[in-house]
């Protein structure tokens, strides 16, 4: 029962997060870049409810702006890695044999690499921007989602429907799609779930690193940067919020996944 309140309560803060965050133009109380050199860190209240920063500008404004930002890259980035890896994966498991061997191996030499180093290297060749670490976190990201394919494509493979399917001549790409792949996507579905709280936490932290998402566009990890010196003369708020609010979504969505994964425990222990 407890388990249940907290991905009820789960469910309502992550569905809270995305309608201020896609709405963040109508919620916004001001422009996200609209400064106020009279008001530079007033603290959180009255007409700034969450303060402002170090150039007067509306934390809260900042913050709905700044959750669309990272939330748009980490939900393309996974939409990118989900095409990868179900046609690597999908690829490789409905084929099998020497291609399989070759494709599997050349999967785990990719996982093999740590995941900072090939994100830092495609990141000096593509050189960051909103679409660019879209691209870089969709291209390295796709690995778990190819293993999964793979296993239930070599596990659906050889089910009598689609032995059938076969037999009466229906074409390669449609047993793909309608038959493997649709079976597919409970397994498919929990990974990118997790997939999706990894882009968020490599967003933040490569932008806070200076190295991801430009200082000048509003992201949660670039406040977060901003925010470094401020949190020394004593502006706790300019980092605090978006800190919480980074830590309250991805742990969230990792609740989220852990009990969409639950009843297939159960069902194995049964």
């Amino acid at each position: 029962m407890k388990r249940k309140k907290t991905v009820i309560v789960s469910c309502l803060l992550l569905s809270l997060v995305l309608f201020c965050t896609i709405f963040s133009n109508v919620l916004a109380p001001y422009a996200v870049n609209e400064m106020n050199l009279d008001e530079v860190y007033a603290s959180p209240g009255g007409a700034h409810v969450l303060g402002t920063d170090h150039l007067g500008r509306d934390v809260l404004t900042r913050l709905l702006h700044g959750g669309k930002v990272t939330l748009t890259v980490a939900a393309l980035s996974v939409f990118l890695s989900f095409l990868i890896g179900v046609i690597y994966g999908g690829v490789s498991g409905y084929v099998g044999g020497w291609l399989d061997a070759i494709m599997m191996r050349l999967l785990e030499a990719f996982i093999a690499i740590p995941s900072l180093i090939m994100v830092l290297a495609f990141q000096a060749i593509i050189q960051g921007g909103m679409w660019g670490m879209t691209l870089i976190i969709g291209v390295t990201g796709w690995f778990a989602t190819a293993r999964i394919v793979r296993t239930e494509f070599m596990r659906l493979k050889d089910a009598e429907y689609v032995k059938m399917a076969k037999m009466f001549g229906t074409p390669s790409w449609k047993i793909f799609t309608g038959h493997l792949l649709r079976n597919s996507l409970t397994p498919l579905f929990v990974v990118t779930i997790f997939n999706f709280a990894g882009a968020v936490f490599i967003e933040v932290s490569l932008s806070f690193l200076g190295i991801g998402i430009p200082p000048a566009v509003p992201s949660w990890g670039t406040m977060l940067s901003n925010a470094q010196n401020d949190l020394l003369i004593g502006a706790w708020w300019v980092g605090l919020f978006p800190g919480l609010l980074i830590f309250l979504t991805v742990l969230s969505i990792n609740y989220i996944g852990e009990a969409l994964k639950e009843p297939k425990r159960r069902g194995i222990r049964a």
